[in-house]
């Protein structure tokens, strides 16, 4: 098996290490940290793809990053639900979740009054990559517990059969690998 997987993401080449994910699962390792130009990039790219938005909605994962300059370039706000209740959280609302690129099972928080921030808002959910859609799918159950509406899930990578999604906005493909 290859040791990198190249991909073009918004007109940059990255390559990409592969790393095992299960018994003969392989993937891609995707991460926009410190990748400022790709980030840039991404955000620029996928704003021009998305529905008119009033907020942006994340986990407090690697696509912090693009959220965070995706509502810089938008002008607009953003929310990062937690995975830890936090001591600022008067009234915390937990849901969980099961990533692929995780070994246990996580939580996520968004406290109350940030789902009361959310009435009448058009949400754009946005995390680096979708793939089981395990997470997207938390951040869904924690918009159901607020009054504002899904208009957009946006990605810079639809891994898998997430590119086979219909609701859901992408860069780019990225392939799962089996040994």
């Amino acid at each position: 098996m290859e040791k990198f997987y190249t991909i073009d993401i918004a007109g940059l080449k990255r390559d990409l290490p592969i790393c095992k994910a299960g018994d003969n699962l392989y993937i891609g390792a995707f991460v926009m940290f410190s990748d400022v130009e790709l980030t840039v990039k991404a955000a620029t790219a996928l704003l021009e793809k998305c529905p008119d938005f009033d907020v942006i909605l994340t986990a407090e994962s690697k696509g912090i990053p693009l959220a965070y300059e995706m509502a810089r370039q938008s002008g607009k706000t953003y929310l990062v639900a937690r995975k830890g209740a936090k001591l600022y959280m008067q009234t915390p609302v937990k849901v969980y979740v099961k990533s692929i690129t995780t070994a246990k099972m996580q939580e996520l928080y968004l406290d109350k009054s940030e789902l009361d921030s959310l009435k009448g808002k058009r949400v754009l959910i946005v995390d680096d990559v979708v793939s089981t859609g395990e997470s997207l799918y938390a951040l869904e159950q924690l918009l159901s517990h607020a009054a504002g509406t899904v208009v957009g899930k946006a990605f810079v990578l639809a891994e898998g059969d997430a590119a086979k999604r219909d609701d859901v906005i992408y860069l780019q493909y990225l392939p799962l690998f089996f040994e």
